[in-house]
């Protein structure tokens, strides 16, 4: 049974793990009492957050103490990106062994070293710009990992360019199976076996649209040599989830569709052993992502998910979408100056746009 511990995340910074040729930090948790040879979870933040929210409100370090797990939070600087976000369509950071994509694993490495990390439990998730980093992550280094977690993330290698990026989390213009497919193979030499995914979206997500949920499911279908159709589907508090076993009747991908939710970690918050703490971006929607992600992992039990989901589901408030309304305006406005003045290279036009990207954290 769980037992709520006091919010004590004890973050520690790791310092000197590497070359760090995408500067970012590094911070770790470790639970009071970790086996040797103990799981690590790597969990990414998305735009505007930092390690600590991230740790506080997603609730992983709470599970990690209970559960005996390590968890690293690589953070993103300003110097990077001035709104936080991992760059997770800059082609010097998404590659193997380059920027920002090799830090994360220089952390890793270290970690194995230094705390006894078992090589063959290590796991990714993030959110939104951070689950889109995640699925860098198992892309380029799926050697590394034994699964993955993204949360309102978007497909791997899909957008070199600050335009594509924005087309690509509205849902426009998407690549082709077999594109998406291809950019996956050809990130790295590995042929197999290949991490697990498990892909969490909102039905009214605004920022990140869910159609990148199917992308991100047709991409990882082709390494598995999966049915289009899932193996089965079934709904949990209201909302949709299917999964995709292989051959040998392992279940590698699962998707969540969560009824009614923005752009967002999905939390379990409410009942007497909740994890996560709910706020901007950190949805109370009676369904646990943290715990049941464990679970899939073998991290958590089906016991830990019935408890932290006791309270059920409940309603839902949405904070509005801004830095999504922000660009679509700022788009929208720009597009219609260029028809006006017949020509899209009016500098004016093109400061339009560039403002309106940093604002929303896709342009550095």
């Amino acid at each position: 049974m769980l037992n709520k511990p006091p919010q004590n995340h004890r973050l520690v910074e790791i310092a000197g793990f590497g070359s760090n040729p995408g500067t970012l930090k590094a911070w770790l948790f470790l639970p009071s009492i970790m086996a040797p040879d103990a799981p690590l979870v790597v969990a990414l933040h998305g735009c505007t957050q930092t390690a600590e929210g991230y740790a506080t409100g997603s609730g992983w370090s709470q599970l990690a103490e209970r559960r005996g797990f390590a968890v690293l939070y690589p953070e993103q600087q300003r110097s990077n990106n001035a709104n936080l976000c991992f760059n997770w369509f800059e082609p010097g950071d998404i590659k193997r062994d380059a920027g920002e994509a090799l830090s994360i694993r220089q952390m890793i490495g270290h970690l194995v070293r230094s705390q006894g990390i078992d090589p063959k439990r290590i796991f990714v998730t993030g959110l939104s710009a951070g689950g889109a980093m995640a699925n860098v992550m198992l892309s380029t280094y799926p050697d590394v990992f034994a699964g993955g977690a993204i949360i309102s993330g978007l497909p791997y290698g899909v957008a070199g360019t600050v335009a594509e990026a924005f087309e690509r989390m509205q849902g426009r213009n998407p690549p082709t199976v077999s594109r998406l497919q291809s950019v996956l193979k050809s990130a790295s030499n590995h042929r197999g076996p290949w991490p697990s995914v498990s892909i969490w979206h909102g039905t009214h997500d605004q920022t990140v649209r869910p159609r990148n949920a199917d992308q991100i499911v047709k991409q990882w279908s082709g390494v598995h040599a999966l049915a289009t159709e899932p193996t089965w589907s079934e709904l949990i508090h209201g909302h949709s989830r299917k999964v995709w076993l292989d051959t040998k009747g392992r279940q590698v991908v699962e998707t969540y569709l969560v009824q009614g939710m923005g752009h967002g970690v999905p939390l379990a918050t409410n009942s007497d052993v909740g994890i996560g703490r709910a706020g901007p971006h950190m949805l109370e929607t009676g369904i646990s992502s943290t715990v049941r992600i464990a679970r899939s992992w073998g991290l958590a039990t089906e016991v830990d998910v019935e408890e932290v989901e006791a309270a059920g589901s409940l309603v839902r408030r949405e904070e509005p979408d801004v830095a999504s309304s922000t660009v679509e305006r700022a788009l929208r406005y720009a597009r219609s100056r260029a028809t006006a003045i017949g020509t899209a290279s009016d500098g004016k036009i093109a400061k339009v746009i560039n403002d309106a990207l940093r604002a929303a954290g896709l342009m550095r």
